[in-house]
């Protein structure tokens, strides 16, 4: 009898270290790997850049396991509806339209969006591109702001799968201009430019377009949305946020 209750005893233990094992929550985050620094395919094929480290910091935060899958930006959204992933974090902008479709954490970055041109073509100003070809990725927020604010002034859009294929395609001549986010747009001046290209016009900054700054995108009322808003804030007061941006930006920019 002893030994019987010994063995129950000792598969009971097992069973609930079991249990615990298996009851550490699996955060599915989706996102499209082709935006550096937010979020780039590195060393030895692995997703890396300023996103990733932030949502696994939030996991750590959250004692939660991170997989990540890349995916097409445009399939990111309707993806995260089917419940394939749990979340999305590929430096989406939050917006009155993707609000109506999803619910976001609250604002992780500031976002802004720039037009990028050859400087030999003198392109000084955003009217100068009237008759101009301007490269945009497909399903963005940059791309339904051309065609709303500067397609009916003469500016034709070119949509692509990735931002770098726009950008490489602008180096070919194949369009004129490319309109991004600040950020990649400049990380690409710094590291691809080679001087030859510059910003055209000031940062654009429109709420209708580019929101209120980066979220990470769940289900509508999903619970899921408290725990990232919880982790966020204690990442940002306990200094972690801060040295994953300066490991991504500046301290200017930071300032």
């Amino acid at each position: 009898m002893k030994k019987l209750f010994a063995s129950i005893l000792t598969a009971s233990v097992v069973t609930i270290a079991s249990i615990q094992v298996q009851a550490a929550e699996t955060i599915r985050f989706a996102t499209e790997a082709t935006y550096p620094p937010f979020e780039f395919v590195g060393k030895d094929n692995q997703l890396e850049g300023f996103d990733i480290d932030l949502a696994n910091a939030i996991c750590s935060e959250l004692k939660a396991e991170c997989t990540f899958s890349n995916q097409p930006f445009d399939s990111l959204i309707p993806s995260l509806k089917f419940r394939r992933f749990d979340a999305v974090i590929s430096g989406m902008d939050i917006t009155p339209d993707r609000l109506k479709q999803v619910d976001f954490s609250s604002p992780y970055y500031e976002n802004s969006a720039i037009f990028v041109a050859d400087k030999n073509d003198k392109l000084t100003s955003i009217d100068a591109l009237k008759g101009k070809s301007v490269g945009v990725q497909n399903g963005s927020t940059h791309q339904q702001y051309v065609i709303d604010k500067l397609e009916s002034k003469g500016v034709k859009v070119r949509p692509y799968d990735t931002f770098q294929n726009a950008f490489l395609d602008m180096t070919s001549g194949r369009v004129d201009a490319v309109f991004a986010d600040t950020a990649v747009a400049k990380e690409w001046l710094a590291e691809r430019g080679e001087g030859q290209y510059a910003q055209v016009g000031p940062e654009i900054k429109d709420a209708n377009y580019f929101g209120i700054g980066y979220g990470i995108a769940v289900r509508k009322k999903d619970e899921l949305k408290m725990k990232l808003d919880a982790a966020l804030s204690t990442l940002k007061e306990n200094g972690t946020y801060q040295k994953i941006y300066d490991k991504y930006f500046n301290k200017a920019s930071a300032a």
